[in-house]
């Protein structure tokens, strides 16, 4: 099954693989093989021709003038074959990957915004004052980024918002509590602290293509996604309200202004990925964190870990 990074990527090649497929069946159902042997030989030396009905026209060839003149060439034949008869021999031309697409192949905003599965281990140095640039939250047994200064170590390694750390220098902390995982950060080596950690479990991309007004489709306020305009690609791709906007194109706009957060969406290229979680995770994330040093000190780096 092809995965598509938006619904116009998936209409555009829907429409190109219809248009090469049919282009394929006609060519094939007249190719000069088939053509030189009906001409030549009637029904049974076209049988000898590469046809997907090659074996059942040499079986009915003997059979050929109990027919009346019914047609019996490969045209004739694909019309009346069932559809899936047709279908499986055209699947050889149409591969599972995308054949056209209006997002380029190698889009920097999808993959930066990538929420990879599995597990990836980052290692860390504390820097002079001894300090990762993280804050944690603990929330349904699970321990998550809540905050990553900027130019910290956390942020040169490639922590991000919303991510789940699932333990520490091989130890496992699935139900402990954030004062506990700080304690433990806090005493670890400065000269290597080695996490693991899952990408953003509550958080979810979706791609959008820009219009000729350099539009999107979604209205925001304080970074929540608060309407979306009818029949836009916003719409289109499944974007939803009481969402918050914690990243654009894989970097982190958590703490922007409102100012801040629709320039970063209008200096964005035409396929624009947002990373949207639930409000109210968000809400429960940043909680104990202070909007004061989020807004200051949040890191907003564009990540290079692709």
């Amino acid at each position: 099954m092809s995965l598509y990074p938006s619904l116009e990527d998936k209409n555009v090649d829907q429409i190109v693989k219809a248009e090469i497929g049919a282009a394929q069946l006609n060519s094939a159902l007249h190719s000069a093989p088939v053509a030189a042997a009906l001409a030549s030989g009637g029904a049974a030396a076209a049988a000898a021709a590469d046809s997907p009905y090659a074996g059942l026209m040499a079986e009915m060839s003997e059979f050929d003038s109990a027919f009346g003149g019914l047609a019996l060439d490969q045209s004739a034949l694909a019309v009346h074959m069932p559809p899936d008869h047709v279908s499986s021999w055209l699947a050889q031309y149409q591969a599972a990957k995308p054949v056209a697409s209006v997002t380029p192949a190698t889009d920097m905003g999808i993959m930066r915004a990538a929420i990879r599965q599995g597990v990836r281990e980052v290692v860390l140095a504390k820097d002079a004052a001894g300090k990762l640039g993280i804050a944690v939250d603990a929330w349904d047994k699970g321990v998550f980024v809540a905050f990553v200064w900027k130019d910290s170590a956390g942020a040169l390694g490639g922590l991000r918002f919303g991510d789940q750390i699932v333990e520490i220098n091989n130890q496992t902390v699935a139900g402990w509590t954030a004062k506990k995982t700080l304690k433990f950060l806090k005493e670890a080596d400065g000269a290597r602290v080695q996490i693991a950690v899952r990408d953003r479990p509550f958080m979810r991309t979706v791609t959008t293509q820009k219009d000729s007004t350099n539009h999107c489709g979604f209205i925001f306020k304080d970074g929540e996604i608060t309407d979306i305009v009818k029949d836009s690609s916003a719409a289109r791709n499944g974007l939803m309200i009481h969402h918050q906007i914690v990243e654009v194109n894989g970097q982190s706009v958590v703490g922007l202004k409102d100012k801040e957060l629709l320039e970063v969406v209008r200096q964005s290229p035409m396929t624009t990925t947002v990373t949207i979680t639930p409000r109210f995770v968000y809400k429960h994330l940043i909680k104990k964190i202070g909007w004061k040093r989020i807004k200051g000190f949040m890191d907003h780096s564009i990540p290079m870990d692709i």
